[in-house]
C-alpha cells in the first residue's frame, strides 16, 4: 500500500494541484470551474468523433446520450458566480473539503484508476456499433472520472486578490 500511495496517488494529487494552480493563475477563475470545463471539452470531442464513426440513427442515439451527459456540466459553467468569488473563504472551504477527500477517499481514487486501466479491454464484442459505443463510453470514463476524483482531492491554489503579497512562489513578507 505504501508503494501505491507514494508512487501513484501522491504524484497524481500533486499533478492535479499544480493543474489547479495553473488554471487559477492563467484564467483568474475559481479552481472549481476546471472540472466542468474539462468534462465539456471531453464530451465535445466525443461528440465530434461520434459523427465521424457512427452515422445515421445510431449516431443520433449516441449524440443524445452525450448531450444528456453534458447538461450538468454546462449548467454548472453557465450559472457560475462572478470571477471575483474565489477568495480566502472559498479557499478555506475548498482546502477543508480536499483534505477530507484525500484522507477518506484514497481507495476510491485508486479503484477508479484501476477501472480506467481495465475498461478499454472490455470493448470486444460481436456488434461493431456496440463496440464503438463501449469504446466511447470507456474513453469518457477514462478521461473524466480520474480527473474529477483527483481534482476534488487536490490542494487548491491560494487565491490571488490583486495584492502584491501573494506571488507565484508563495507568501512574501512586507518590509
Amino acid at each position: 500500500m505504501e508503494f501505491i500511495n507514494r508512487f501513484v496517488d501522491q504524484p497524481m494529487l500533486q499533478g492535479a494541484s499544480r493543474l489547479l494552480q495553473i488554471w487559477h493563475e492563467r484564467s483568474r477563475r475559481s479552481p472549481e470551474e476546471l472540472a466542468p470545463v474539462w468534462n465539456l471539452f471531453v464530451i465535445s470531442c466525443l461528440f465530434a468523433l461520434n459523427w465521424w464513426f457512427l452515422p445515421g440513427s445510431r449516431g443520433l442515439l449516441a449524440a443524445g446520450a452525450l448531450v444528456m451527459l453534458s447538461f450538468p456540466h454546462a449548467w454548472k459553467v453557465l450559472t457560475r458566480q462572478e470571477r471575483g468569488d474565489y477568495d480566502a473563504g472559498a479557499y478555506r472551504a475548498m482546502a477543508a473539503l480536499a483534505i477530507r477527500k484525500r484522507e477518506t477517499e484514497w481507495a476510491v481514487r485508486l479503484l477508479v484508476l484501476m477501472i480506467s486501466a481495465c475498461l478499454p479491454m472490455l470493448a470486444r464484442g460481436g456488434d461493431h456499433d456496440g463496440e464503438l459505443f463501449v469504446i466511447g463510453a470507456g474513453l469518457w470514463f477514462v478521461l473524466t472520472a480520474p480527473a474529477n476524483a483527483y481534482l476534488a482531492a487536490a490542494e487548491p491554489p491560494k487565491p490571488w486578490d490583486g495584492d502584491k503579497i501573494f506571488m507565484r512562489r508563495g507568501l512574501v513578507t512586507a518590509a
